[in-house]
């Protein structure tokens, strides 16, 4: 199976890219973050031309999520409150719409768009230390449930220096400061492996260019965007790879795709 992650920033104003990564990319799954879509205006014929279907949870103009399958979806879970609904925190960070999951092929395939935070002195940083808070309760009732995880997204955090163009100047700062990897270590815990680095252990690999700068001409990117499996899935996986192509398109997303490869047969690992 392969699963993709891309923030597309608005999938409407950049569904010819995404259709045309699509078919050249022929993932079988591809989860989008920052849809910036109403649900009622999502462009679900584009990709079921292409043998996909969608589902979603969106808002007008900001965040949002989809998970786009050609293989079927089942058990649709929305926001923190679906498995957290006695959670007094969970209905008020639910209301932005970046959370999303399904089983896939025995997979729980959990799509999540992380608050940036904005800065270290904005109320949206303590918002966003929150929000990884809640992801910590929501992942242990999922590991409670007992489905193999996947967990992909733009998590708007480089988790080490190695992910940073600039480590000296950057680190400490948002998307880079001690309590929000802190945070993310917690909610990975000892379950979840960062699939990209299973295979590439060296710097120099990102997945976000900010529009400003000339950063990608000057190649002054973060890895921000992430994939992580449960040790079932680890020992399936065979590649994870950054597609750094739409990057350079005109007027792209400021994201590029990842994608990670698993040898996964869902009646074998029944049988066993």
């Amino acid at each position: 199976m392969r699963i993709a992650s891309w923030n597309v920033n608005s999938v409407r104003t950049r569904l010819d890219q995404v259709v045309a990564w699509l078919e050249q990319a022929q993932p079988d799954v591809l989860c989008l973050q920052e849809t910036k879509v109403a649900d009622e205006l999502f462009p679900h014929a584009a990709f079921e031309q292409l043998g996909y279907h969608c589902t979603i949870s969106g808002q007008k103009a900001y965040n949002g999520v989809a998970l786009i399958s050609r293989l079927p979806m089942e058990d649709v879970q929305i926001g923190f409150d679906a498995l957290l609904p006695s959670d007094p925190e969970a209905p008020r960070l639910s209301e932005q719409k970046r959370v999303i999951s399904a089983l896939i092929d025995g997979i729980r395939v959990l799509n999540l768009y992380v608050p940036n935070g904005s800065s270290l002195s904005s109320e949206k940083y303590g918002y966003k230390l929150e929000w990884l808070n809640c992801l910590k309760r929501y992942l242990q009732i999922q590991e409670e449930q007992g489905d193999p995880l996947c967990m992909v997204g733009d998590f708007n955090i480089g988790p080490e220096d190695r992910d940073l163009h600039d480590p000296q100047r950057l680190t400490g700062g948002i998307m880079a400061s001690a309590p929000e990897r802190e945070a993310l270590q917690v909610v990975i815990g000892d379950r979840l492996s960062d699939a990209f680095r299973l295979f590439e252990p060296a710097a120099g690999h990102w997945s976000w260019w900010d529009y400003r700068s000339g950063a990608w001409d000057r190649d002054q990117g973060w890895r921000i965007d992430h994939i992580y499996l449960s040790p079932e899935l680890v020992d399936c996986a065979t590649g994870c790879v950054i597609d750094r192509t739409p990057r350079g398109n005109t007027q792209p997303s400021d994201h590029a795709p990842v994608m990670v490869n698993l040898e996964w047969d869902l009646e074998d690992e029944e049988d066993e």
